[in-house]
């Protein structure tokens, strides 16, 4: 990256939250830095710089019509993004994702496919959904969040009340919400979690008992196959909102 940052110098939000984890690894190449500089622009989520609380977004402002929307939290490299977008043409995509190296991997996706429904918000995803209206995101994946698994960090996990309400006022009734981790332990947290606010979501019963069968349309990603190398078991859940 350059000293000045095009994802997160200029994004000086005055309720910004407290974010944590990496925001940046090794150094870009020179085509990643290219894609940061020229694309990114073009389909990033606008309206978060300046000093003025974000307007509400208008989801088909952002992709140009009316169409369905779906949001990933935490795309990782965006290899599950870009394949869902390339599956679905018609859908509009957000993908929420602050670590720069993620970000630039997925740019590199969207140009090498040719993919014109994706848009990106490099940042705290909680930000964006404050945005969207009620009832206008059909289907939200949170696929290997970050675990977070000493105790005292557990307040950190994305799975929690705060933030199922969150995305309880932008799902519609029926919308889905699939979580992916190898992490028993998170398992079990994010169904306690849905479980605290059964008023708002269902879990979708299992194929297989330990939640180990993926969804017809998962791809794999790059951490799921270190996750299976290492010996860990995938999770697959699904919850529907109410």
């Amino acid at each position: 990256m350059t000293d000045h940052d095009p994802i997160h110098g200029a994004d000086p939000a005055p309720h910004r939250r407290k974010l944590y984890g990496r925001r940046k690894g090794k150094a870009l190449r020179a085509t990643q830095e290219r894609l940061m500089a020229e694309l990114l622009p073009e389909i990033r989520v606008p309206g978060f710089a300046g000093g003025e609380a974000p307007a509400p977004l208008d989801p088909a402002a952002l992709f140009g019509g009316p169409r369905p929307l779906w949001l990933e939290i935490g795309f990782g490299g965006g290899e599950h993004l870009a394949h869902q977008a390339a599956l679905h043409p018609e859908t509009g995509f957000i993908g929420c994702e602050p670590f720069v190296n993620g970000v630039a991997m997925l740019l590199g996706r969207i140009e090498a496919a040719g993919l014109s429904n994706v848009r990106v918000h490099p940042a705290d995803a909680r930000d964006l959904i404050e945005r969207l209206p009620e009832g206008s995101v059909g289907r939200v994946f949170l696929l290997y969040p970050d675990p977070w698994p000493k105790a005292r960090h557990h307040r950190r996990r994305f799975m929690n009340p705060d933030n199922l309400a969150m995305l309880a006022r932008v799902m519609p009734s029926g919308a889905e919400l699939r979580v992916a981790s190898d992490i028993p332990d998170y398992v079990e947290h994010a169904l306690a979690a849905v479980a605290a606010c059964g008023a708002l979501f269902e879990t979708v019963e299992p194929e297989a008992p330990d939640w180990s069968v993926a969804w017809s349309d998962w791809p794999g990603t790059r951490y799921e196959a270190k996750a299976l190398k290492a010996g860990r078991t995938p999770h697959y859940l699904t919850f529907r909102r109410l």
